[in-house]
This record gives C-alpha cells, sequence and structure tokens, in this order.
C-alpha cells in the first residue's frame, strides 16, 4: 500500500535508526488503481533526489500489485493500468539512469494476474520492461503444480529462461498499442472499473449476497490459509484479502473476480469501435492474452452451480436488505457473466470458449461430473451448518470435515483457488 514518496523513506528512515550498517533494499508495493496511476510521479520524485539515487546505487525494484487492484477497479481496468504504470517507471527509470526491475505481484488465478501460458505472458509484457528480468509470486497451490517434481520444475524454470531470451529479439514497434488502442482501452477501462465498482461497491444487496452464497464466511474460519482473511474485522470487500475473495467466488463456479465489468464494456461498442477491439485482439499481444486467460474462466464457469448456491443459501438476514434483492442480484450477475462470455465468442469468432483448447475441454468433461457434486454436497453441507440442522457438536464437527474435504476438492478440481 505504497501511495507517498514518503513510505519508501520511513522504511529507510527505520533502519538507520535501528542501526542497520548495510541497508536493505526498500521495494514499494503499488497496489490499487489509485497507487498504480501514482506510481511513476511518486518514484520520479525519489530519483531525483541525489542523496537517495545514491543510497540505491541506481538500482530500484519496484513491485506491481495485480490482487488488490482486480479487486479494487475489476480485473480489465487493473490489467490497463498496470500496463501503462510499467511504461511510466520505465520511462521515469530511463531519465534520472535508474537500473530498473520490475516485481510482479501475481497470484495463480487469472483474477490475481495469473496466466498457465507462462511464455506467452513474459511475451505480451509492456516492450522494453523485461529486458532480460522478470520477477514474480510463486503463491498457494501453483507451487505445487510448477516446483512439487523436479522435472515439472525444470522446465517451467526453462520456460521463465526461454521466455526471457526470447522477448529481447522480439520487434518493439509491433507490440506496442496504436493510438486508436490506447484510446480506446482507455474507454475500455473507465466503463469495466464503473460497472465493477457499481455492483461490488454501490449495490447494497452486494456484501449480505456475497456472504450469503459464498463459503467466504466458513473459509475465513477454518485453517486453510497463511493470513487472516481481513486486514480488518469490520467493513465490506475492500477490507478483505484478495485471496479469499477470489477463493470464495471459485468455490461457487462462478468465478466473478475474472470478469465483473468486461462484458459491460465490450456491449455498447460502435461499428469503429469494434473494428479496433478486433485489431487489437488480432495484434496486440498484451491485449490477446488477456481476452484469452477471461476466455478460459468462462469455459470453467458453471452459472448453474451458482444458481443451486443461491437457493440453498440466500436467505433474509437482519439487515435492509430482502432475500429476493440478493436473489435478483444472483439473476443479474449470472445474466452479466453470459454477456460477458457472447462478447468474448463474438471477439474471438468461436461458437464456444476455449474452442481450440482441446485439453482444457477434455479435463473439464473429465473432471466436472467428481466436482459437480462436490459444489452440491457443499451448498448442502453450509445450509446444515448455517441453518444449525445437526444433531449435537458430534454431528456438527461431522459435517464441519465434509466442509473442508468439499473446499479441498473443488480447489483441487478448478487447479486455482486463490
Amino acid at each position: 500500500m505504497s501511495q507517498n514518496a514518503s513510505d519508501v523513506l520511513a522504511v529507510r528512515l527505520l533502519q538507520a535508526e535501528a542501526g542497520v550498517a548495510k541497508p536493505m533494499r526498500v521495494v514499494p508495493l503499488f497496489e490499487t488503481l489509485d497507487d498504480l496511476d501514482a506510481a511513476p510521479g511518486i518514484m520520479e520524485a525519489l530519483w531525483q533526489m541525489p542523496w537517495f539515487k545514491g543510497d540505491i546505487d541506481s538500482k530500484q525494484e519496484v513491485m506491481l500489485g495485480y490482487s488488490d487492484s482486480a479487486k479494487d477497479a475489476g480485473r480489465l481496468a487493473a490489467a490497463w493500468a498496470q500496463y501503462q504504470t510499467q511504461e511510466g517507471l520505465v520511462a521515469a527509470a530511463e531519465k534520472h539512469g535508474i537500473n530498473l526491475s520490475l516485481f510482479h505481484g501475481k497470484g495463480g488465478t487469472v483474477s490475481r494476474g495469473g496466466d498457465p501460458s507462462t511464455f506467452r505472458a513474459i511475451c505480451a509484457q509492456p516492450p522494453g520492461t523485461v529486458n532480460g528480468r522478470f520477477r514474480i509470486t510463486e503463491q498457494g497451490e501453483i507451487i505445487t503444480q510448477n516446483y512439487a517434481h523436479r522435472r515439472v520444475a525444470e522446465r517451467h524454470l526453462n520456460t521463465y529462461t526461454a521466455a526471457l531470451l526470447y522477448e529481447q529479439f522480439l520487434p518493439t514497434a509491433s507490440r506496442q498499442p496504436t493510438d486508436e488502442h490506447r484510446q480506446l482501452l482507455d474507454g475500455l477501462s473507465e466503463v469495466s472499473c464503473a460497472a465493477y465498482r457499481s455492483v461490488v461497491r454501490e449495490q447494497d444487496a452486494f456484501i449480505p449476497y456475497f456472504r450469503s452464497a459464498t463459503p467466504e464466511i466458513e473459509i475465513a474460519s477454518l485453517n486453510v490459509g497463511s493470513r487472516p482473511a481481513k486486514r480488518r474485522p469490520t467493513g465490506g470487500v475492500e477490507t478483505l484479502r484478495a485471496i479469499p475473495w477470489v477463493f470464495a467466488w471459485t468455490q461457487t463456479r462462478l468465478n466473478l473476480t475474472a470478469w465483473l465489468g468486461i462484458g459491460a464494456a465490450l456491449t455498447d461498442l460502435d461499428d469503429e469501435q469494434r473494428e479496433t477491439l478486433k485489431d487489437m485482439y488480432e495484434n496486440l499481444p498484451w491485449f490477446t492474452a488477456v481476452v484469452d486467460v477471461v476466455d478460459r474462466v468462462l469455459a470453467m464457469s458453471e452459472p448453474d452451480i451458482a444458481a443451486n448456491y443461491d437457493r440453498q443459501l440466500v436467505t433474509e438476514q437482519a439487515v435492509d436488505v430482502t432475500q429476493e434483492d440478493m436473489l435478483e442480484l444472483g439473476r443479474k450477475l449470472r445474466g452479466e457473466l453470459e454477456t460477458t462470455r457472447q462478447e468474448l465468442l463474438a471477439l474471438r469468432g468461436y461458437e464456444k470458449c476455449q474452442e481450440e483448447n482441446l485439453l482444457l475441454l477434455r479435463a473439464l468433461r473429465v473432471r466436472n461430473p467428481y466436482v459437480d457434486p462436490l459444489n452440491v454436497f457443499q451448498a448442502e453441507v453450509l445450509r446444515r451448518l448455517r441453518n444449525e440442522e445437526y444433531d449435537g457438536e458430534t454431528e456438527k464437527a461431522e459435517l464441519t470435515d465434509a466442509l473442508v474435504i468439499t473446499i479441498n476438492g473443488i480447489a483441487n478440481g478448478q487447479k486455482n483457488s486463490g
């Protein structure tokens, strides 16, 4: 949550006050949409100070937050902000002679910046921002998937190495957005952010619905994470850590955090804008990657499964929101999912999501018959636990154990959780 130059200086001062003989590097992390926008100006203010530039020996690492920016503004707006922030940081670093390294604070899921196509994701970064260096976080189940077995780990590290080498030889001009692209992306970002926030921040029914229709409350109470689910015990989505925020929606198979706002941004484009959009998808690697990974999430989403959670769990609560308000919101969100699906299919020229990804489609055909019953079972267990439909503490403990099993099973079946 770096928001000012003083946030960086304060850590440096703390080291000096503590008597640290050889100061450790201070790496600012810019997380929200506003923070990303302000990042180049903040770093330039620091690099203009001769003593600071000497203190860091003209070497600076900056971390970009993918999880909280997407939670703040939605996937599309956050992605475009991250792209522009990287461009701004590189330009400022070149101006002041700084050897800049970017640290990408991604998670495994698409909502948190993840992309299973590692090679493509690196090559799609803004030109001039990689330069043979790419630092990234690997978290949660992704560590097991990528590094638990020696041969898999070697292949994964080889993929990183190959991408970093290959990226150096890619032409710069063909990977940069044109002026028309940038103008359209600015508009899409603004509309998608407004649509996302109108649901997450402005709908009175959203927080009650979220806590009723997903296992968010139960996840926070179970020993399945490395940190508390919330930064503060009260408040709305802004206080919730990104992992449980994504995890809860992944469990219900709605995967809202990966696509909310995108459909609204694409719906009302005129013919000229649609031509520009198609040109971006075909010729701008970064935008192609953004669209393709969202389409992948839509292929894995099951609105009928999510609707069953609504039927089982959404009930009247001691708040100024009725059950029907929450159920209507659920229907609206599933409608938005379908709108997003249709818009991306039209853009990609396909009849179904991930039409060319035969490996994923086959995996879903194999996995879903096992995962779908776990979702139905989980909704039933949650209803019984919340309504205290059990006979004594022994049965309650059995239901709680069953809930943990369903959480782990669904997470493994989806191959990503948070």
